[in-house]
């Protein structure tokens, strides 16, 4: 693989030495978690999507949850301290993180935000996250990850 083609994901992880493993397929466009999941031929409970609100004061916060559920907007508001918190439109996402629907990554954003990880991944010794680009997964052990971001773990689903 290519310098070209690695993600500001994976160049970030690279930079800090972190042991990661590459995991790509083919798709034509965004594909479902649960489909992502299916595609890696992995658990669906070790394949997370990363999602990003705004919340009522303006501030953007990340959540990483399983991909076969849902994000429960009341605890996530809960954890952040905030009245509410709403999903950022797919067209805010690119200027915002630099990361496009389907391919948003919590390494590598523009800017860093405030990032909860669902609390299912604390006793897990992999999970697979968006490596930066549709078709890229990045398979890592979450202990490791503290090492590239901050983040907390809660109940968010």
């Amino acid at each position: 693989m290519g310098k070209e083609t690695k993600t500001n994901a994976m160049r970030r992880l690279d930079a800090l030495k972190i042991p990661y493993k590459e995991h790509y397929y083919t798709a034509s466009g965004a594909l479902s978690g649960t489909e992502v999941a299916s595609e890696l031929h992995e658990d669906p409970s070790l394949v997370f999507k990363t999602l990003v609100t705004a919340g009522k004061s303006g501030a953007h916060y990340v959540f990483v949850i399983p991909v076969e559920r849902e994000l429960d907007l009341k605890k996530a508001a809960s954890v952040v301290g905030e009245k509410s918190v709403a999903m950022v439109k797919s067209k805010e996402l690119l200027p915002l993180t630099g990361y496009v629907h389907g391919g948003c990554s919590p390494i590598g954003m523009k800017k860093f935000f405030r990032t909860t990880i669902d609390i299912s991944a604390e006793g897990l010794d992999r999970i697979f996250f968006s490596g930066g680009r549709i078709g890229f997964q990045i398979e890592l052990d979450p202990k490791l990850l503290k090492n590239v971001i901050e983040f907390e773990y809660a109940q968010l689903t």
